[in-house]
């Protein structure tokens, strides 16, 4: 059973986004999910529509179901069906533990090109893991991975079964163990050590006499009388070396046979044997007493093996034979010539040709057998390729005229074969010396080295080295082999290997280089690739497997870094059958992290062994609690408790449904490789050879404190003055806990008494989840506090530890839990007897294994006070090494913290639920500029000390900061010290909002002031060191709730889309709000569009024409924003003067009229607004009162009575901008001058604009003013460039021409419908003449691709107006037509996708697709579009505004558009691209390739938005995306422009 989930409780959902290459988007990578639940919780895989991996993708999965059980090979298919607005959302099912796959298979997506391209073969991603935890119960109460408290014992010393073994379980488990790990049980082999098993299928008869019977009623026993779990080694990678199936299927090791490349290693070590016998018959000492024995021995190697053996001809080509093949060849024409010929010119070459140029020639082309060593004289030169260089130095041998004989090019070529022998010559003489090296180290170590055994004289039963291979008894039974499989490989371990490399295999020469620390009882098993290799052996290890998957809970893979990660799948797969909730932990040494997570990932490792006896020092040991700890204290919340109870949009298994209410969506965290951390292995010297005897309490209770599964072994409570011999010991365990109860109090006879209390308490916090911890080091102590992190009770620590040379009676200071109470649960000091007689006589102990004499001691004098609501802590004056004390811990002010938790994170949605958008701005942001000017300069942002202000007063800002604390639980953060220092942030936050909800229009936001309050209220009482976690939650839970409402009251696109388009929706959020200083009218206050923050938040610098309408469509629209649109069309239009919109409207009050492109995208948005709005014609109805006369220039002040005493129609004002247009325009700008604007000259603020009648193209402006969306005018003195434009753009612009002819074609379209009452018009100020729409339309499409194309073929030049004299680049669409300066007519920059986009009729489809295409390579940079062709002359793509030199392009940021990436553009590029590829597109595989070359566009702009503080894409950045200090952060268009993306994404069809 898993852990329960009632009827009442929330679907759980585990959230697993992939990344557009199909990996998984998680921290760490790592995918470690609790144990399965009943009913089941659910693996989301989220995947973006338009995602690379969805062209023809599937997604794979073998997580079984319940019908199916888990089959590794067996794939569950899930389509993915592309789509360009959502998320993909698939649910899976957990339903059982251990380690499942996944992997995504689709079509790569091509590079872009206007041509057909060949489709890419299929991919496949990489093979991804989802580790599952078993789901372990005792006694059908769970216990979860980290409670459990683990007792090694190694059986053979256990005595008689049952009656010695009953003793000891019973004391194993009154010492509060909850499961025993047991060395191998199964019948040893000669050696007696465990892990040299004889059979694998036998238990241990002298164990168990009934075998396997006796094994079942054993670990029944263990769990229904003591409590206890079973965990038994695994030995998947050796067997006995007399195991006896081994003379019947020697193919299941390493022999000449299977393992052909052994060869010379075999010959090596029978030659080192007999070297070994004849020892005292050449003269050399049998005994090594020094390093200069051995130096002689050493020496005698080198002639009588070494030398002997000829082992270089295991490397080198026979030259010999090889010269007499290929002379041979050459001779009879059987010649064989390179693909690449000889790398010459001519053949004339290769015979100046040195013998090294020959040889490379050879080795680079002829090289036959080089793969692997295996007999001598392996390596070939191929003849044929041999005959070749020679026929090229010699020709052919029957042209008699050269006179080269045979015999003449065999000599010839021996030279070069010794040439080519040279390299294989050094790789001997490499791997010889490394051969000796490692003999000379081993043997100094094992007969010399003071740390080593000493093994004495060297004798037939125990040789110089030991033997790397075991010879197999000849018999009746290995007669049926052949001898050469009757030598086989013994396993063994190499120091810093590779774990993913078989040493020996085919690709390692360790057993040649002896770089193998061997095992000589150990026989190494050969499973090859799969059971096909070895059907025996894979057959009969998975019979071992699974019989002790019958009996055991869990398992410890014995040298797991030596077996096949592929064996060990395939036999962990077998047990998992056998048992589903299978622990597995394993041993290994990879020596690196990321091969660890390999091994856990693939083979769903429930957690690695670890060991404290490795600290060498305090310090050291510190560290390594500190590393399996747990969480640090007051960590910050990961799930999102908050936002849990509202509905997402998918459904169990489907794509974009709607789920029932009530989902919890987790978010997969970082996880660490799980340890088991043992305070002493088997393999473990202990604290009595380590350290000191009395660091054995205190070590253990460190282990104990920590937040992983831990473990000990028999022996280290009983104070065993050494490590246990496993192979040679013969005596039976002695432990005073297996004579009597086990009683937490203090006594003789080790620590047991004490152990029982803190096994217990570590099983009770791993149950309860106490994950918190914190940790401390000073001088010889260690502090641990692990705490519950929601109820906040806890565990407190002192442990004073013994390590050699440490002043055991150092004092620890008074120590201060601040807001905490804690209580004495008791102290002790170890004292052990560890002089030399007492460690003779335990070592003389006849048949008993004891600990030397001990005696725990309770300390009494501890004093726990409390003050300020804080606990104090003073150790008296003895608290020597070897002591600890143990704290029971609560916060008072946290006694119903599991409630807290629930309470600030309930109810936000309720609070937020009466908020309209505007409201929202408030909440959510309000720069610097904003918040001064909302509160009459009295507030601002918040900063925070030693980190600078917040971009937002309101919660964005908070947030932008907070969720990369939380993500990397950043608890040194300024912000978590500030917050820690004082409650000055929370006061601020609330205190914002109860002031703003006492104001008229703002009364709404008393309910989220009232829930800020109440939340902080709450929790200001608890200590100061958790105000950070607590402090996240409430914004956390206020933000999302305001993110959430915000959402809800757009659009459904909007509602139902993926993340990215979300987060572009809320910049209209961001963007739009009430200010003091700003409106869309002189003396009614309404909410207006900033252009963007900070740089264009206030006052007259907020609300510009062009800005506000080449937004409007994306962020009103497009969002469902329908009245602000409405309100800034009327705005706008009631302010019509000249035909134009102002660009700077300064409320109505000071409109400027400069700008001849606003006027169009104008126009163009209320064209939108008729389209998408429902009823939206009815906008052209609309009455609007006019700032100034119609048809009249003359300029007066808004509070003049002339001012809004005339109305007209939304129709009458296109009218009139179309008709002022038609006759023409001349005026100059009202209060012209410095007081208007400083840097112009004189003659800008002359406006222009004429229609020529020959082709309906609108003309305007002159080389010193500049009126498109390209404004950057010459400020610099310095430089001469005040008053001269960066980019005046005079002429026909190309996206003005664009947006008039879409204008006219809707008016046209309009009347003919009887929408609009207008038909044309007049062509002259006298009347005379007039045009209709249709006819004005026609003219421009008729001359567009005329004047504005500039040819790919200069042969067509004749049939458009082109000089070529001034092109510099073709196939593209001219930026301007007719301008001052002919060259900028010819520029390439981003403007004329805008035309493309609102007109695409005007442009020839595959002409068009052939500059978007040259576009995206030359324009488009990682988000926004360059906006100057790079090949130009002028570009400048470094935006320093502050820059004041004599350059005249740069100076005071003259070049704003002269190669700077500004981001708007990149919409109505990806927009144009998008309609202009799709109407080649016949397929649907077709159109999913469009949407995807699209989204893969969108990469560096969708995580602009994620890292942005300020929750928005920035104005511009500068060359390839570098960041623009100079740019506004957040700007309007920069996300309106994409949300116009997606909207022309959602009303294209795929199908």
């Amino acid at each position: 059973m898993g852990r329960a989930l009632t009827e009442e409780s929330r679907r759980e959902v585990y959230l697993l986004p992939l990344t557009d290459n199909g990996s998984p988007d998680v921290p760490g990578g790592y995918i470690y999910l609790p144990p399965p639940t009943d009913p089941p919780y659910f693996v989301r895989f989220a995947i973006g529509g338009a995602s690379s991996i969805c062209r023809e993708g599937s997604l794979w999965v073998n997580i079984p179901t319940t019908a199916n059980g888990f089959k590794r090979d067996k794939f569950r298919e899930f389509k993915l069906e592309p789509d360009f607005n959502r998320t993909l959302h698939i649910d899976v099912p957990i339903v059982a533990a251990g380690a499942f796959a996944f992997y995504t298979t689709y079509t790569p997506l091509p590079e872009f090109s206007t041509s057909p391209v060949p489709s890419p073969k299929p991919a496949k991603t990489p093979t991804y893991y989802i580790d599952v935890s078993p789901n372990l119960t005792l006694t059908k109460v769970p216990l979860p991975l980290d409670s459990l408290s683990i007792f090694s014992v190694i059986s053979k010393f256990m005595g008689k079964y049952p009656s010695d073994w009953e003793s000891h379980l019973r004391g194993i488990g009154q010492r509060g163990y909850n499961m025993i790990h047991f060395t191998p049980l199964m019948q040893r082999g000669d050696s007696n050590s465990p892990y040299s098993i004889y059979d694998q299928l036998s238990f241990d008869s002298t164990c168990f006499p009934r075998g396997e019977k006796d094994v079942a009623e054993l670990v029944s026993k263990m769990e229904t009388d003591h409590g206890l779990l079973g965990l038994t080694d695994v030995v998947w990678n050796h067997t006995a070396n007399n195991s006896k199936w081994l003379q019947e299927h020697p193919e299941a090791g390493y022999n000449v046979d299977t393992a052909p490349w052994l060869e010379s290693a075999l010959e090596l070590d029978t030659a080192l044997l007999k070297f070994s016998h004849n020892l005292s018959r050449l003269g050399l000492p049998t005994t090594l007493n020094n390093v200069q024995d051995l130096l002689k021995v050493m020496d005698g190697i080198k002639v009588h093996v070494v030398g002997s053996l000829r082992l270089w001809e295991y490397y080198v080509v026979d030259v010999e034979r090889g010269a007499e093949a290929a002379a041979k060849a050459w001779a009879t024409g059987k010649v064989s010539f390179p693909d690449g010929g000889f790398g010459v010119s001519d053949l004339g070459e290769v015979k100046q040709w040195s013998l090294k140029n020959k040889a490379d020639f050879l080795l680079g082309n002829g090289l036959l057998r080089n793969d692997r060593l295996g007999e001598r004289f392996r390596r070939r030169i191929d003849p044929a390729v041999g005959a070749a260089l020679l026929t090229a130095l010699f020709g052919r041998l029957e042209d008699a005229d050269h006179g080269v004989t045979e015999g003449y090019a065999r000599n010839e070529f021996t030279k070069i074969l010794d040439e080519v022998n040279l390299p294989f010559y050094r790789e001997y003489d490499t791997d010889s010396a490394e051969t000796l090296e490692q003999i000379f180290n081993r043997v100094k170590y094992i007969r010399i080295d003071d740390h080593g055994p000493k093994l004495g004289p060297i004798t037939d039963k125990d040789p110089l080295v030991e033997s790397y291979f075991t010879r197999l008894p000849e018999n009746s039974t290995t007669a049926k082999h052949g001898k050469k499989s009757l030598a086989l490989v013994n396993n063994g371990w190499i120091w810093n290997a590779d774990a993913l490399i078989d040493n020996a295999g085919p690709s390692s020469r360790a057993y040649l280089r002896r770089e193998v620390i061997v095992w000589g009882d150990c026989v190494k098993l050969r499973y090859g690739s799969s059971p096909q290799d070895s059907p025996f052996l894979w057959d009969f290890m998975a019979k071992y497997t699974k019989l002790m998957a019958k009996y055991f809970v869990g398992f410890r893979i014995d040298n797991c870094h030596s077996t096949p990660l592929h064996v060990a799948e395939y036999l962990l797969d077998e047990a998992r059958k056998v048992r589903p909730n299978l622990a597995v932990f394993a041993e290994l040494f990879t020596g690196s992290e990321e091969m660890d997570y390999i091994f856990v990932k693939r083979l769903g490792l429930s957690a690695l062994i670890r060991e404290a006896m490795q600290a060498w020092s305090t310090g050291e040991l510190s560290r390594l609690v500190h590393r399996h700890g747990g969480r640090p204290i007051g960590s910050f919340e990961i799930d999102d408790i908050g936002r849990n109870d509202h509905k997402s949009s998918v459904q169990p298994g489907k794509l974009n449904g709607a789920s029932p209410r009530g989902e919890v969506v987790r978010r997969i965290k970082r996880s660490p490789v799980h340890a088991l951390f043992m305070d002493c292995t088997h393999d473990n010297e202990v604290p009595a050879q380590k350290r000191d005897a009395r660091d054995t309490l205190p070590n253990a209770a460190l282990v104990a404190m920590c937040a992983s599964a831990i473990g000990s072994v028999m022996g280290y409570d009983e104070i065993y003055p050494k490590l246990v011999d496993l192979v040679h010991e013969t005596r039976l365990y002695h432990s005073a806990s297996s004579q009597a109860e086990v009683q937490i109090r203090s006594g003789d006879g080790g620590i047991g008494g004490i152990k029982k209390l803190i096994n217990q308490l570590h099983t009770t916090m791993g149950r309860e989840g106490f994950d918190e911890t914190h940790i401390h080091h000073d001088g010889e102590y260690i502090t641990v506090h692990r705490v519950h992190p929601k109820t906040r009770k806890g565990i407190f620590l002192i442990a004073h530890t013994a390590f050699p040379g440490s002043d055991g009676n150092s004092i620890l200071a008074p120590t201060s839990l601040p807001g905490t109470e804690a209580k004495l649960l008791g102290s002790w000091k170890l004292t052990v007897d560890a002089s030399q007689e007492a460690k003779v006589s335990v070592f003389g102990e006849k048949g008993l294994l004891r600990g030397l004499p001990s005696q725990l001691t309770d300390i009494n004098g501890i004093k726990v006070s409390s003050k300020d609501n804080s606990a104090f802590i003073e150790l008296p004056g003895e608290f020597p090494s070897g002591s600890i004390a143990l704290f029971e811990t609560w916060i008072p002010s946290a006694e119903h913290a599991d409630g807290l938790d629930q309470f600030v994170t309930s109810g936000a949605r309720e609070a937020f639920e009466k908020l309209d958008l505007v409201d929202l701005n408030f909440v959510l942001y309000r720069c610097e500029a904003e918040e001064r000017d909302s509160s009459d300069g009295k507030d601002g942002v918040y900063a925070i000390p030693n980190f600078g202000p917040l971009v937002y007063a309101g919660l964005q800002g908070w947030w932008s900061v907070l969720k990369d604390i939380i993500v990397n639980n950043d608890l040194g953060h300024p912000l978590c010290q500030h917050l820690r220092d004082g409650q000055w942030a929370l006061d601020y936050i609330s205190g914002r909002l109860d002031r703003i909800s006492k104001q008229e229009g703002y009364r709404r936001l008393e309910q989220p002031a009232l829930w800020l309050r109440s939340r902080f209220d709450a929790i200001r009482k608890i200590p100061s060191f958790l105000l950070p976690r607590y402090f996240a939650l409430v914004i956390r839970t206020a933000y999302h709730a305001a993110w959430d409402k915000a959402i809800s009251l757009m659009a459904p696109n909007i509602r139902e889309g993926q993340d990215f388009l979300q987060s572009l929706a809320m910049v209209s959020v961001q963007q739009t709000g009430y200010l003091k200083s700003a409106s869309l009218y002189p003396t009614k206050s309404v909410p207006c569009l900033a252009a963007g923050l900070p740089h264009f938040s206030t006052d007259w610098a907020r609300c510009w024409g062009r800005d506000v309408f080449i937004s409007l469509r994306g962020l009103f629209l497009g969002t469902g924003r329908y009245d602000d649109a409405k309100e800034h069309i009327l705005a706008f239009g009631s302010v019509l003067k000249h035909g134009m919109i102002p660009n700077l409207l300064s409320g109505g009050k000071l409109p400027r009229y400069n700008s001849r492109d606003s006027i169009w995208f104008f126009l163009q948005n209320i064209q939108d607004y008729t389209k998408i709005v429902p009823n939206g014609i009815s906008i052209l109805k609309e009455q609007v009162p006019r700032r100034f006369l119609p048809y009249d220039d003359t300029w007066f002040e808004f509070d003049d009575p002339r001012a809004y005493s005339k109305s007209s129609t939304v129709e009458e004002i296109i009218q009139e901008a179309l008709q002022r247009h038609a006759t023409g325009m001349s005026f100059r700008e009202a209060n012209a001058g410095p007081g208007l604007d400083m840097q112009m000259r004189p003659e800008g603020f002359q406006i222009d604009i004429s229609v020529d009648w020959n082709t309906g193209l609108i003309h305007g402006g002159n080389q010193l003013n500049c009126g498109t969306w390209m404004d950057k005018m010459g400020e610099s003195e310095k430089a001469g460039s005040k008053g001269i434009p960066g980019t005046p753009r005079d002429g026909a612009a190309i996206e003005i021409t664009g947006l008039v002819y879409s204008t006219l074609v809707w008016v046209a379209e309009l009347n003919k419908r009887g929408k609009y009452r207008f038909d044309s018009v007049k062509i002259s100020d006298d009347g005379r003449g007039k045009i209709t729409f249709k006819d004005w339309a026609g003219k421009i499409k008729h001359n567009f691709e005329r004047c504005y194309y500039v040819p790919l073929h200069a042969k067509d030049d004749k049939n458009y107006d082109v000089n070529p004299k001034v092109v510099n680049r073709r196939g593209i669409y001219k930026d301007l037509y007719k301008t001052g300066k002919e060259y900028e007519d010819y520029q390439l920059r981003a403007n004329f996708p805008i035309a493309m986009c609102v007109a695409p009729e005007l442009f020839d489809p595959e002409k068009a697709l052939y500059a978007l295409a040259l576009a995206d390579k030359a324009l488009h940079g990682p988000t926004g579009m360059a906006t100057l062709d790079p090949s130009d002359l002028n570009y400048r793509p470094y935006y320093i505004n502050s820059e004041d030199s004599n350059d005249f392009a740069t100076s005071k940021g003259r070049n704003y558009h002269q190669g700077p990436e500004w981001l708007w553009p990149t919409g109505f590029f990806l927009r144009a691209l998008l309609k202009f590829d799709l109407k080649r597109r016949t397929t649907k595989e077709g159109r999913v390739e469009s949407l995807q070359q699209v989204t893969r566009r969108l990469a560096g702009c969708k995580q602009a938005i994620l890292e942005s503080p300020w929750a928005g894409l920035t104005e511009l950045t500068n060359k390839n995306g570098e960041f623009c200090a100079d740019s506004s952060p957040t700007q309007a268009w920069s996300a309106g422009c994409l949300i116009d993306l997606f909207y022309d994404g959602s009303e294209l069809s795929i199908e």
